[in-house]
């Protein structure tokens, strides 16, 4: 998810519901595209009004047959070959992947 319209490509303009997040605040999905940076395109991210950050679907991570594996100050998404695609890092509870890595990486579509 994304708040940031002009981050998305191939853009379908559509309602398709709500998010609710820890603090109760909800939120209106106001549609969907493609989030390309470097060589990673991550499909079919939602458009979020108002969202301050992004935020990553471990669920759509293992849908495209990648490895998610969390340990007490990091986190990787690896491929079936056991080759570290992304990594993060945690900090106050919250794991984050940092955008620069993924432009480094090798290409991958989600």
């Amino acid at each position: 998810m994304t708040g940031d319209r002009s981050q998305l490509i191939n853009f379908v303009q559509k309602f398709l519901g709500t998010v609710k997040f820890g603090n109760d605040h909800v939120a209106k999905i106001m549609g969907y595209g493609d989030y390309k940076i470097g060589n990673v395109t991550i499909l079919k991210v939602y458009f979020v009004k108002g969202l301050g950050h992004n935020l990553f679907s471990v669920g759509q991570f293992c849908n495209s047959d990648l490895e998610v594996a969390f340990r007490q100050h990091t986190c990787f998404i690896r491929n079936l070959d056991v080759v570290d695609l992304l990594t993060g890092s945690r900090e106050n509870n919250l794991y984050t992947l940092s955008l620069k890595d993924m432009m480094a990486s090798s290409p991958i579509c989600l």
